[in-house]
Formats: C-alpha cells, structure tokens, sequence
C-alpha cells in the first residue's frame, strides 16, 4: 500500500488550478493559430489574433486567461493500493482550491445557496469533485476551470432510442447553434451519450478535457465528431459571435451504456480557453 499525505493532494490540486488559468493549453494554441490561417473573415480573423495574443500575454505574465476563472471541476482516479494520510482527501482538494484561488489572485465566483443567500463563499470552494477508484498506486487529478458563460450554454435532453444518429445530430448541432455569442466562441462542444441522466452530462464535461484533434477511438464516434463539427461551423457564428466559419474548435463524444429505453444526451459547452490541466502522482 502506498502513502500520499493530503497535504501532497493539495499541493498538486493548487499548481493545476494555476497552470490552468495561467496557461493554454498548447493544442488549444495550436488550433487557435491553425484558424486564424484559415479563417476567410477578416473580423473573425482579427478576434483570432487578440484570442492567440491573449494567451500569450497571460502565460507571460502569470495572469489569468478570461476574469471569469470559473468552478473548479476535479477528475479523479484513485489507485486502489493508495491510503491518503495525515488529512482528510475531501478536504484536501478544497483546501488546494482554497490556496489557488486566494494566492493566485483568480476571481471568486462561488456563491453558497444557489436561491435564496448567494453569499460568495470568497474561496471558490466547494469544488466539484468526481472519483473513480482504479488499479495501481497512482493517483491522476485532472482539473477544469469552468466558467459559466459556457456553462449556461449547455444543455442536456433525453432522447427516444427510435431518435437515433439523427436526433443526437440535430440536438448537438442546435445547442451549439443557439448558444450564439454567449460562449465566446469559437467553442469546444463536449457531447455525453448514453447512461443515465446524471452520466450523460459527467460524459459531456469530461470530454472537455480530451485534447483538441484526438477524436474518440470508436471509429463511428470519430466519424460524428468530425461532422458535427463541420454543421456548427457552417452556422457562420465565428469567432466572438462576429462572423466568420471558425464558430467550434472541436466536438468531443464520449459514451457509456445505456437502458434499452433510453438515450440520454448532453451538450457541455466551453469557451476558447477551455482550462484545464492533470497531473499523475
């Protein structure tokens, strides 16, 4: 059995949620630049080259990417032969959410009731946390800064099965559509299918995280991503909501099984920043 102090948890969870707003990630980057190349419209083209600069600017001054630094989302795999000592795990994270936040100078927008208070609780805690116990003596924390002009964009439905290939097609590509501007495009659309209500949008969020350019290994899925992605690029939203064919970057399928009565979808939307970081210890 391996021993990983809590405080070792924390540490990892802060520099994440640091590197995370901090920096882009270099296929986000990347693809940014691959647009501005292509991108016809020359308002769109511009909006790109702010976006491009943006970045750079904030990763060489250790600032953050957009005000909005979003709830902190964490993905966990927990090796089976790992004991957290000296500290509570749950708290742990929280507490490297806690020091991110206050020590990196990153906007607090966590609000304690959702109704009726919404006291800021003035250190981004509580984070949202997602733990999937594996084999091994590792523990990988993936994390994501999610902000909710975004996040208010998503959208999750439960289809009929008889709906098929085209009524995911037509909720995915509409959902994006209709998001318009809101989510500072050009977006990445995190697509959910399968499982449960409450597992088709985990799936959304998660694929989020899957580098931008990696499609889903299931050639079928790839397949989909690909045209799914061409349909919201075609809707002329382009970058900023200004105009132009570079509305998403990528569209990301993830899937799970599901009840023969049922095909649950999500549509997580993302913003160009698309924070996010993971590291295995």
């Amino acid at each position: 059995m391996r021993k990983i102090k809590a405080e070792v948890i924390s540490n990892t969870v802060r520099d994440l949620f640091l590197e995370a707003n901090y920096f882009i990630e270099k296929d986000i980057y990347d693809k940014l630049k691959e647009n501005y190349e292509t991108e016809e419209s020359p308002v769109g083209k511009s909006v790109l080259k702010q976006i491009i600069r943006n970045d750079e600017i904030a990763a060489q001054e250790k600032i953050a990417i957009c005000q909005d630094t979003g709830m902190a989302i964490v993905f966990i795999e927990l090796g089976q032969e790992v004991a957290i000592t000296d500290g509570d795990f749950n708290e742990a994270i929280n507490q490297g959410v806690r020091e991110a936040y206050i020590d990196g100078y990153l906007r607090k927008s966590v609000v304690d009731d959702p109704i009726f208070d919404r006291i800021n609780t003035k250190d981004n805690t509580p984070a949202i946390s997602y733990v999937k116990i594996v084999p091994g003596d590792k523990v990988k924390i993936a994390v994501t800064a999610k902000g909710f002009g975004s996040e208010n964009m998503s959208s999750i439905k439960m289809l009929k099965p008889a709906d098929g290939v085209e009524g995911v097609r037509e909720f995915v590509v509409k959902t994006a559509v209709d998001a318009g501007p809101n989510p500072c495009p050009p977006i990445i659309v995190g697509v959910g299918v399968g499982g449960t209500m409450e597992m088709a949008a985990i799936l959304s969020k998660k694929a989020l995280l899957r580098p931008v350019g990696k499609h889903n290994e299931d050639s079928r899925y790839a397949k989909l991503e690909a045209e799914l992605l061409r349909e919201i690029n075609k809707s002329g939203i382009g970058p900023a909501g200004l105009g132009g064919r570079t509305t998403a970057l990528s569209v990301n399928i993830e899937y799970f099984p599901t009840h023969i009565a049922g095909l649950p979808v999500a549509v997580n939307i993302c913003c160009h920043a698309a924070r996010h970081a993971e590291k295995i210890i």
